[in-house]
């Protein structure tokens, strides 16, 4: 694969603005004659091909309008094919014509990054053009106005919209932009953190409502100061505790849905920068350290085609994972990374050197429904989950409600619940009555988030409940479930999925009755039964169930359960660095958990 940014050392403003150029190069020849479409891959989503070549068309503009607000010379070729492109894309007599949208309709997410465009860079995306040419750019648009979307990040699409217009001294819709306000507002829960539809929280708070506040806040502050303040405090409040998400190299949590997106993880930390917004611990030089560090732990990884393309997946190519909105140009929302381009070479944030960011070690994080904690070297950062279900999407219980998410794990999405080596139960407990056909959780009817410990009831099957406390012991973590059945049960406690890489070194497989390990010079995998279970083995899930290596392996726990209440107690070791020396030092405390019979 090629990796077009693999040898950028990525330290400075002219590297950060090489890198987007590398990554947008390989676009160019694969425009359509008139520039308004880009065909980067023959799979499908739930929107019609031709929607998805303009999406693909469309987020290139996330590193393009940047690069065209700073006048980057290098970038001029680009510039001139993406304004075509918005010219023959609006105009409905011309071949490549967009066309006329609908209710709910994909387009309307695409036209965010247009709207971007038409505010930092006018013009080289809409002054430029003869008075025809702008009155079909803003009539396609303005469409936006006229149609339904769905209550969720969608709305800020609009606000976009109606934010350039005001920009370019176009009427807006206020009766919109009244209607979006309201609805953003009726998502913010406090704390910094927004719910996406229906209760979700999950990168979509820090890439998409923070993102577009903040946009919103520089672009038109001065003439709606109150709401711009609000947008800029909330995002001040959670960007210290969204920082835990990340360690010291700048690899982030997988957690929740369209990971496709890669690098949009750290763009909130670049719209902060664009927006000025700098809370105490969050000064530039600690805001430039998380972006580049960030980009320099993706662009790392294989995820870009021969060719250079950025591919569907996360870790690697991998279309398992995706949602049915994952189209073969949809990963290039990433480029959302590249807003402090259109800052200037003198501004302080690419001025102050970089500088770490240390999080607590240990953070309750109850409006976002995780405790988050990291080793002390910051290399390792788990997160214990409860509460957040996301039904209808791809994948969901995998993507939001296994008991623990890791940046050197990864978790895995199953390729069918029957058999455990293809339902790949990383993290979680798996229920079974008949050893075939596997349920883990999905949904709750209750949870806590509290400081040194999270629970949760849920429901494997609706006769079935399960009480599950967890406790996190820095490299380790206890796990009790009280379970109650009407029937006999089989059980499975899967930990984390580790690499299984042969290349790189041997691994060990420890293996006995209350215990299963594998200690590997990438780290250490393990789980010890205290309370309950029956045996253990080492699982080989399917390959290309986890999201950051095709090949892993997984300590599982054995239990056959009878009718009744029955507890199971247990303790899971994830560690990245002196993973036999931490196997070996089952946590004093494990064992008075398990006699406490919790």
């Amino acid at each position: 694969m090629s990796n077009p940014a693999q040898q950028n050392p990525l330290l400075t403003r002219a590297d950060f603005e090489r890198a987007a150029l590398d990554i947008l190069a390989p676009l160019s020849s694969l425009l359509s004659p008139g520039c308004a479409r880009l065909r980067l891959g023959e799979t499908g989503a739930v929107y019609p091909q031709a929607v998805a070549e303009m999406e693909a068309y469309s987020r290139a503009l996330w590193a393009l309008a940047p690069l065209a607000a700073a006048k980057c010379a290098a970038a001029r070729p680009l510039i001139a094919q993406w304004r075509a492109g918005l010219a023959h894309g609006t105009d409905p007599a011309h071949p490549e014509y967009w066309g006329d949208i609908g209710d709910f309709d994909q387009r309307m997410v695409e036209m965010a990054a247009i709207a971007l465009a038409l505010m930092i860079a006018p013009d080289d995306f809409y002054h430029c053009h003869p008075t025809p040419v702008r009155a079909n750019i803003a009539a396609w648009l303005g469409q936006i106005n006229r149609y339904d979307m769905p209550v969720n990040n969608w709305r800020f699409f609009r606000v976009l919209v109606n934010t350039a217009f005001r920009c370019l001294g176009l009427p807006q819709d206020e009766a919109r932009l009244a209607e979006d306000f309201a609805l953003i507002e009726e998502h913010y829960v406090g704390g910094g953190w927004y719910y996406d539809y229906p209760d979700q929280r999950e990168y979509y708070t820090h890439w998409a409502y923070h993102y577009y506040g903040l946009i919103y806040a520089r672009v038109v502050g001065d003439s709606d100061t109150a709401r711009a303040a609000s947008f800029r405090e909330r995002a001040a409040e959670i960007a210290p505790r969204f920082a835990a998400w990340f360690n010291r190299d700048g690899e982030a949590l997988p957690y929740g849905r369209s990971l496709t997106y890669r690098f949009a993880q750290g763009s909130l930390f670049s719209a902060m920068a664009f927006a000025g917004v700098t809370p105490p611990g969050l000064g530039y030089g600690q805001l430039k350290g998380l972006v580049l560090r960030h980009m320099r732990a993706w662009l790392a990884k294989p995820i870009f085609t021969r060719d250079g393309v950025l591919t569907i997946g996360y870790g690697y190519p991998n279309l398992l994972m995706a949602e049915g909105y994952n189209a073969p140009g949809s990963p290039y929302w990433a480029l959302k990374i590249f807003l402090p381009l259109a800052l200037p070479d003198d501004h302080p944030f690419w001025q102050a050197p970089e500088t770490p960011c240390t999080p607590p070690q240990r953070l309750c994080d109850e409006p976002g429904r995780m405790l988050i904690v990291r080793d002390r070297r910051n290399l390792h950062v788990q997160a214990f989950c409860a509460g957040n279900h996301a039904a209808g999407h791809a994948h969901d219980d995998a993507k939001y409600e296994k008991f623990a998410y890791s940046t050197a794990f990864a978790f895995s999405v199953p390729k069918s619940v029957k058999v455990l080596a293809r339902g790949a139960f990383d993290s979680m407990l798996a229920l079974s009555d008949d050893g075939l056909t596997w349920h883990g959780r999905y949904g709750r009817d209750a949870f806590g988030i509290l400081p040194d410990r999270v629970t949760c009831t849920w429901r494997p099957f609706a006769d079935v409940i399960v009480q599950t406390e967890i406790v996190p012991l820095g490299d380790w973590h206890l796990r009790a479930h009280r379970i109650h059945t009407p029937r006999p049960l089989f059980a499975a406690e899967g930990g984390y999925a580790i690499r299984l890489d042969p290349a790189e070194g041997d691994a060990q497989r420890v293996l006995a009755a209350d215990r299963a390990a594998v200690l590997a010079p990438w780290g250490a995998s393990g789980a010890v039964a205290l309370r309950g279970y029956g045996g253990a083995e080492i699982v080989q899930p399917e390959p290309n169930t986890n999201l950051l290596y095709p090949r892993t392996l997984l300590p599982t726990l054995r239990a056959e359960l009878p009718a009744g209440e029955s507890l199971l107690v247990c303790a899971v070791l994830g560690a990245v660095t002196d993973g036999e020396n931490q196997w070996a030092n089952l946590p004093g405390e494990a064992h008075a958990y398990a006699t406490l019979g919790r």
